[in-house]
């Protein structure tokens, strides 16, 4: 990361990001084969959608569900264009921003039925978030997170090395299923978002949001670290990526 304050590097991403759908990786594809094969919920569920961004997920979990989704995030920026993609879509009524540290939620312990988190857990650690974020989940609950995986053991030491520095606690699947396990939930399945996903839902529109942005000396920093973020994946994709971990509270 670059050495600038922190909240104005914070801000400039915000503002990398400002308009786009996807915050991060995902294929709204493989959300519904996710949600379409989870366990039952009760009827009108209690769900939380964590780090939602612009509300990609939100918006997919409301409209499969049709039952109110809590929409967790720290940026008062992407919850106001939640606020406007779900009044566009008819789906307002189900959509309940939360401006809140995900390390410290506003719910109720022991209420929510699903929680769903796309590549928000590394803000905490994926252990850390998932030993957070259990206490919140009810005795039969689930938990979709997706997380920044090694898929395997023997992974270029150029990409091993960029990882330890912007991402130190990064694990392989196998070391994430034991985090879980240890975390106390049980590993109902695991899916891998596909490197094409990220292109098309990230890399490709951020690459181009940056190509138009006003530039400042921060927004070029954070311009660079995302440049440097994007070629690394560019040449290891077939290394590491997203992993999505269905789990079930043990």
């Amino acid at each position: 990361m670059s050495n600038e304050p922190q909240a104005e590097y914070i801000a400039a991403l915000i503002d990398l990001h400002r308009g786009l759908a996807h915050k991060g990786p995902g294929d709204p594809h493989l959300t519904h084969h996710i949600l379409n094969r989870l366990p039952p919920l009760p009827p009108s569920p209690q769900i939380a959608d964590l780090g939602c961004g612009s509300g990609a997920s939100a918006l997919l979990l409301a409209q499969h569900y049709q039952s109110p989704v809590k929409a967790v995030d720290i940026s008062s920026v992407f919850l106001e264009e939640l606020k406007a993609r779900a009044e566009q879509r008819g789906l307002d009524h189900l959509i309940l921003p939360v401006a809140a540290d995900m390390a410290q939620l506003p719910l109720p312990m022991g209420s929510l039925d699903l929680i769903w988190s796309e590549g928000a857990a590394y803000n905490l650690g994926f252990e850390t978030a998932l030993k957070t974020w259990r206490s919140h989940l009810t005795s039969r609950g689930i938990a979709v997170v997706s997380e920044l995986s090694w898929f395997t053991d023997d992974a270029p030491k150029p990409a091993q090395a960029y990882w330890q520095t912007a991402y130190p606690t990064m694990g392989s699947e196998a070391e994430n299923i034991a985090r879980a396990n240890r975390s106390g939930f049980r590993v109902l399945s695991t899916h891998r978002l596909s490197p094409q996903a990220w292109w098309d839902s990230y890399y490709g529109p951020l690459r181009e949001q940056m190509r138009q942005i006003e530039p400042t000396p921060v927004i070029e920093a954070a311009i660079r670290d995302m440049e440097d973020e994007i070629q690394w994946f560019e040449q290891f994709h077939t290394f590491y990526g997203y992993s999505f971990y269905v789990l079930e509270v043990a």
